[in-house]
């Protein structure tokens, strides 16, 4: 066997269709692995992935993790699960089942394929935080019974199915707490801040900003964070996580909103509305953690990724 079948890795990626997701195989592609991506298709897209298709090592399969799935891999990155809020609260009951039914399903095929297993999990894990920075070791302050707890909460539990496996049944885990992210590929109609204002900028409506605008941000340019789920994957056994991947780089919602207008050259004027339940005021990672471990660190600024980002809305929308 040659040196690079000999690294050629199976790889399953749960939601690649997605808008990370299909960065994640695309990227895994161009390393030279083979990609199993595996979406029900409720928030990921086809077209997505279209471009991908051409390859022989790619395969993609329609599923819902909520249901066992029977495959050989070597690899698993589990990140099946509507993230924004208005797609997650639109059945919230089964976004909770995605959490908890999927990481349940993916855990048991890690444990009989002696794979190693990633989740995807999330910065709303610390809810509405006292502590800023996040770090790791702050526990969170989560409204359990909120609109947004079927997420919230949703992903907590599997964190901790992910460290009960990793006790009980000696699996290899990984778990990295995502923080906003942004880049081609996000849904016109996800309702999440980035998009939402890119949109409204090119069609010349206002700028809906909740709140005073006040509340702040990090964000991370997705083939960053890309960079992030990978090198996590590939550290030693002995570095579970969970591990915050965003970037520190801290904005309000007002500032995100200049850089959108400056960037798409919008005339687009600011409009306030009242701030949703449970949205949380401040949000930013402390990623000690990663760059310590990882040597990892996000390179692309705002003001770069939005470049990309709204070429790419611009297209989609033929603005």
């Amino acid at each position: 066997m040659n040196m690079a079948n000999q690294l050629k890795k199976k790889i399953l990626v749960t939601g690649g269709a997605g808008f990370i997701g299909s960065h994640l195989c695309e990227r895994l592609l161009g390393m030279g692995h083979e990609v199993l991506c595996v979406d029900n298709f409720f928030t990921g897209t086809k077209e997505n992935v279209a471009a991908l298709l051409a390859n022989p090592y790619f395969e993609v399969l329609r599923h819902d993790v909520t249901f066992p799935l029977y495959v050989e891999v070597d690899e698993i990155y589990n990140l099946a699960c509507p993230a924004s809020p208005i797609h997650y609260q639109f059945d919230p009951v089964q976004t909770t089942k995605v959490c908890v039914h999927g990481a349940i399903n993916m855990l048991g095929l890690a444990r009989r394929t002696k794979a190693k297993i990633l989740q995807a999990s999330t910065s709303e894990v610390y809810g509405d935080p006292e502590e800023h920075p996040q770090r790791e070791a702050y526990w969170g302050r989560v409204n359990p019974i909120g609109i947004r707890s079927c997420y919230d909460e949703g992903k907590r539990c599997a964190e901790t199915l992910f460290f009960d496996y990793y006790r009980q049944h000696n699996l290899r885990i990984k778990v990295a707490r995502i923080f906003n992210t942004y880049g081609p590929r996000m849904r016109p109609d996800d309702g999440r801040v980035v998009s939402n204002f890119i949109v409204q900028a090119l069609k010349g409506e206002p700028i809906t900003i909740y709140g005073d605008g006040s509340q702040t941000r990090a964000f991370c340019y997705v083939d960053d964070l890309v960079d992030g789920l990978i090198k996590l994957m590939d550290s030693s056994d002995e570095l579970t996580g969970p591990v915050n991947l965003g970037n520190p780089a801290e904005f309000t919602i007002k500032q995100l909103g200049e850089k959108v207008l400056a960037t798409t050259r919008s005339s687009s004027a600011f409009e306030a509305r009242p701030l949703p339940g449970d949205d949380p005021k401040q949000r930013r990672p402390d990623i000690t953690l990663a760059k310590t471990t990882l040597g990892w660190e996000p390179t692309v600024s705002l003001e770069q990724g939005l470049e990309p980002t709204v070429a790419y809305f611009r297209k989609l929308l033929n603005q």
